[in-house]
């Protein structure tokens, strides 16, 4: 699937990525947006401001403008377009089918993901090799499809890249 041909940018003063994931997803809930609405996040900087700024993308212009005119009216700067091409997906079109373990077939079949990479290894994976979602599936805008990033798990499995509860930094010390 192909990024959407409608895109607003959301700026927020999030610097945490799961801070993002939960704004955009309460965003969408309030907004209620429709499930082929693309809502992604994006790490910006500029003029020495870091934060993570969202997107969202729609194949109706009415959907987004619907949207842009709530956002607004809630104070934030909305605008036209993403803050860049590789944003990381958190809705996209069949998230909510991706719990459980499933066949890389059955992932790329259920959601807008086109393809799995696997950190390490050429070429894709097998359709038939398992990945357990751990309920937490963000592929990332590559070239203009959605991609998930993958590595190797116990027994011949995988599982996103992206941990869904990381161990802070220097946890232990």
């Amino acid at each position: 699937m192909t990024p959407p041909p409608y895109a607003i940018g959301i700026d927020t003063d999030v610097t945490k990525l799961r801070e993002a994931d939960h704004l955009l997803l309460d965003l969408a809930a309030r907004l209620a947006l429709p499930e082929d609405v693309f809502g992604c996040t994006h790490l910006v900087q500029d003029g020495g401001r870091r934060r993570v700024a969202l997107s969202l993308g729609a194949g109706s212009a009415a959907v987004l403008d619907t949207a842009r005119t709530a956002l607004a009216a809630q104070g934030y700067a909305v605008t036209d377009g993403v803050w860049d091409r590789r944003g990381r997906a958190v809705l996209y079109p069949g998230v909510t089918g991706l719990t459980g373990t499933l066949t890389v077939a059955e992932l790329l079949d259920r959601s807008a993901i086109a393809r799995v990479r696997v950190l390490g290894a050429p070429g894709g994976p097998d359709p038939a090799t398992r990945l357990v979602t751990r309920e937490f599936v963000r592929p990332q805008w590559e070239d203009g499809e959605l991609v998930l990033a993958a590595m190797p798990a116990a027994g011949g499995t995988l599982v996103p890249f992206e941990d869904p509860d990381p161990t802070p930094c220097c946890a232990d010390h």
